[in-house]
C-alpha cells in the first residue's frame, strides 16, 4: 500500500479558560496497519549525534559515514604461520619474525624468513608456505607454493579514507570490532531516545495477589525489555490512577523523548488520553489502528515535546501497540531504517482489520498458539513472532523482540 503522511488538523474549542486546539483525526476511520507503523517512522526525525567510547557505542545507530583512518592491512602481511620465501625453493632460513616486530632485512633468492600470521613480510618476499605445506631439516626448508600465495596485501581490506559503514548503520559487535580496526576509539552516533512511561488503572496491582475486580499489572514489567530492545532508556514507570488531572500534569511534565501511557486510550467513561491530549494541543498523529488486538493505540505529539504513545490496557492488546507505533518511533529517532519484514504463510483473515497473532516456527512451519486473546500473554511468551495478516492475506512475519 502506498505510503502517505496524513496531515492531521485540529479544530478549536472554548472552555473556562479560553480556546484550546483538540486534536484529532481528519480520517474517520482507523489507519491501516502497515501505514500506522510507516507513519509513526516517519514522523520522528533523528536525535543530535553524539560522541561516545567506541566500548559504549553498540546498538547505537552512526550518525554518519565511518571512514577508515588507516589501511588494513597497514603493510604486506602474511596470512598463516610458516615461512615467507624468495624465488623458487628449496630455502635457506635466514631470519625469524612475529606480529608486531620490525621486518628483518630483504630475502634475496633461495632464502625464506620463518614468519607468524600478521606478521609483516620481508621485502623481496614472493610467497608464504605454511608450516602444514613446508619440510624442514636443519636450516633448510622446502615445499610448493604459488606466487603471491598466503600474503594479505597493504589495503586488501580498505584504503584509508574509505567509507566502510554508512551513516544510520545499526554497530552490531562485528561493527565494533571492525570501527577498532580501522583506528577508532570513539564513535559519532545518535543519541539514545528516552522514555517514561505512565501505567494507568485504578484496578491495578504492582505487586501482590490481586482480589475481586483488581488485576496485576502485566504491561509495566513488559516495558523496560520492550524499550531496552528498541535501543532506547526507559527512566521511570510511574503508576496513575484514572484521574484526567493525574494524567494532564504528568504529561505536561514529561522530559523524555517519548511517553508511553499504558490504559487511558480508548474512548470509556475512564479513558482521559484523548482529552487530556487535546487540553495539552497536542498534534494527533496516529488515532486508532485497523487491527486486532489493539486498535484503539494512538501516537500524538505534545507541543515542543515528547511523543505520546497509548497502549490499550489489555497485554497482548498494549504489546502490539507497541510494536506498531513505540517501535517505529524509537526507531527514527535513532536515525535507524524501519525493518522489512519477511512473508510468512497464509493465515486466516479478518474482513477489515489487519490480525496480529502470536506463532510458532518450527523447522519452517508456522502455527499460531493458544492463549492469544488481547488481554493474554501465555500464547505470546512461548511464541517465536507475530503473524501481521492483513484482510487481503498477505502475512509477514514480525520477529518478537
Amino acid at each position: 500500500m502506498e505510503f502517505q503522511i496524513r496531515a492531521l488538523a485540529a479544530t478549536r474549542r472554548a472552555d473556562e479558560s479560553g480556546v484550546m486546539r483538540r486534536a484529532r483525526s481528519d480520517h474517520g476511520s482507523p489507519m491501516a496497519w502497515a501505514d500506522a507503523r510507516r507513519t509513526a517512522h516517519a514522523a520522528a526525525q533523528p536525535l543530535p549525534a553524539e560522541p561516545i567510547a567506541l566500548a559504549d557505542a553498540l546498538d547505537r545507530v552512526l550518525a554518519g559515514p565511518l571512514a577508515a583512518l588507516v589501511d588494513v592491512p597497514s603493510a604486506d602481511c602474511s596470512a598463516m604461520d610458516g615461512y615467507a620465501v624468495c624465488g623458487p625453493g628449496p630455502w635457506t632460513v635466514v631470519a625469524h619474525v612475529r606480529a608486531g616486530e620490525p621486518t628483518p632485512g630483504a630475502l634475496r633468492p633461495g632464502t625464506a624468513c620463518e614468519i607468524a600470521t600478521g606478521a609483516a613480510v620481508p621485502d623481496g618476499t614472493s610467497a608464504v608456505v605454511p608450516y602444514e605445506r613446508s619440510e624442514r631439516s636443519g636450516d633448510r626448508v622446502g615445499g610448493r607454493v604459488g606466487p603471491g600465495t598466503h600474503i594479505r596485501r597493504a589495503g586488501e581490506e580498505t584504503a584509508a579514507g574509505t567509507d566502510v559503514l554508512p551513516a544510520g548503520h545499526l554497530l552490531g559487535p562485528a561493527a565494533l570490532g571492525l570501527a577498532a580496526g580501522v583506528g577508532h576509539e570513539k564513535l559519532t552516533v545518535r543519541r539514545a531516545p528516552q522514555v517514561s512511561a505512565l501505567v494507568t488503572g485504578d484496578e491495578v496491582l504492582d505487586a501482590g495477589i490481586p482480589g475481586a475486580g483488581r488485576v496485576r499489572d502485566a504491561i509495566g514489567p513488559m516495558l523496560p525489555g520492550l524499550v531496552a530492545r528498541a535501543g532506547s532508556g526507559l527512566t521511570v514507570v510511574t503508576r496513575l490512577t484514572d484521574s484526567r488531572d493525574a494524567l494532564t500534569s504528568a504529561l505536561a511534565a514529561a522530559s523524555t523523548d517519548v511517553v508511553v501511557v499504558s490504559g487511558s486510550s480508548s474512548r470509556g467513561p475512564a479513558d482521559h488520553l484523548r482529552p487530556v491530549l487535546a487540553d495539552l494541543d497536542a498534534e494527533m498523529i496516529v488515532d486508532g489502528v485497523a487491527c486486532r488486538p489493539g486498535h484503539p493505540q494512538t501516537l500524538a505529539r505534545l507541543p515542543g515535546g515528547p511523543f505520546v504513545v497509548g497502549l490499550p490496557g489489555n497485554p497482548l492488546a498494549a504489546f502490539v501497540a507497541f510494536l506498531t507505533l513505540a517501535l517505529p518511533v524509537l526507531t527514527g529517532l535513532r536515525g535507524a531504517p524501519l525493518a522489512t519484514l519477511p512473508p510468512g504463510p497464509p493465515l486466516p483473515t479478518h474482513p477489515h482489520d489487519t490480525r496480529l497473532v502470536p506463532v510458532q516456527v518450527r523447522n519452517g512451519v508456522v502455527t499460531e498458539v493458544a492463549h492469544a486473546g488481547s488481554a493474554m500473554l501465555r500464547g505470546l511468551a512461548v511464541a517465536d513472532a507475530l503473524a501481521v495478516v492483513d484482510p487481503s492475506g498477505a502475512t509477514v512475519l514480525h520477529p518478537l523482540p
